[in-house]
């Protein structure tokens, strides 16, 4: 059966285009946007708190907008440079551009119009947003690169997904802050630091083909204790930004909260059992985020925000 076929098969005798949109949006994998978002949040609700203490729904709105579309034009990217790698991992093999469920041309459509979206959204936002918007697109399309060239990817991603918050605070003030470049390190590190994890699973494809990452150049025990270091740096640098930005107690307990997940997540995950390495990068980590953004929202309405 073909990949149209069976696409057919799977939505319906209904016009083409719903179909090639269901497939684009499971090939960006849009729903792990629950990473990024709730940190884009706490850094545009904090700036905001600062600047009036009052919620700017349009200007929450757009950066909403701004992320969703960065973060789909960079796994459509992704997984347009990969799709040759991907068709040899078993684990990825069932990619949609590798069974055809999605068109490489359907892929760059895709992309192209995330981007566009993106683009748009930070030029309804404020000049300096537009000014630095493409500069936060380079990071995006260099990392899937990054696995030709160093051991460390990870790194890469980690700078890329440091960008959200920094450009979330940007879109509320219209200036630089150090307090968010902190935020963003923290999520940088954070999400460099579980995708070391994420890249345990691919240890023998990636040595078979030639595919550069720490766990494939140090071994799993060594990708398992460069994400703990990333955890615990992730940890310093959310104790920091509370300091610098005078949180409460409920952001303090939200810490207490992340910092017990790190533990637990790295207590499932072995260097010779990877058996829960989808429960923690999916489950642990998304909690992670969601946890801290309830903890960091009620934080700011119990100290003066207007919702």
């Amino acid at each position: 059966m073909s990949a149209d076929s069976a696409t057919s098969d799977l939505f319906g005798p209904q016009p083409a285009p719903p179909g090639r949109v269901r497939a684009f949006l499971r090939l960006v994998m849009i729903e792990h946007s629950v990473f990024a978002l709730p940190f884009a949040y706490i850094a545009s609700l904090t700036a905001m708190f600062q600047l009036d203490r009052n919620i700017h729904w349009v200007t929450l709105l757009l950066v909403t907008v701004a992320m969703v579309g960065l973060r789909t034009f960079a796994m459509a990217c992704n997984r347009i440079i990969d799709r040759e790698i991907d068709a040899r991992n078993p684990r990825t093999a069932g990619r949609e551009l590798v069974t055809g469920a999605v068109s490489v041309r359907s892929a760059w459509t895709g992309a192209g119009v995330a981007v566009v979206v993106f683009l748009g959204a930070a030029a309804l936002l404020n000049p300096l947003c537009l000014a630095l918007a493409p500069v936060a697109v380079i990071p995006m399309v260099v990392y899937p690169y990054g696995k030709r060239f160093t051991n460390y990817p990870h790194a890469i991603l980690g700078l890329a997904q440091a960008i959200g918050p920094v450009g979330a605070w940007i879109a509320v003030t219209g200036e630089w802050s150090w307090d968010a470049v902190i935020l963003g390190l923290a999520v940088g590190v954070w999400i460099g630091g579980f995708d070391l994890i994420f890249a345990c699973q691919d240890v023998q494809a990636d040595r078979a083909e030639g595919v550069m990452s720490v766990p494939a150049r140090f071994g799993v025990p060594g990708a398992l204790y460069g994400a703990r270091a990333c955890h615990l740096l992730t940890t310093v640098l959310l104790v920091w930004y509370a300091l610098a930005t005078g949180a409460g107690a409920f952001f303090w307990f939200g810490l207490t909260v992340v910092a017990a997940a790190f533990v637990y997540e790295h207590t499932i995950v072995k260097p010779h059992d990877l058996s829960r390495l989808n429960r923690a990068f999916f489950t642990v980590n998304g909690f992670i985020g969601i946890a801290l953004f309830v903890c960091a929202l009620l934080d700011l309405v119990v100290r003066g925000l207007s919702l």
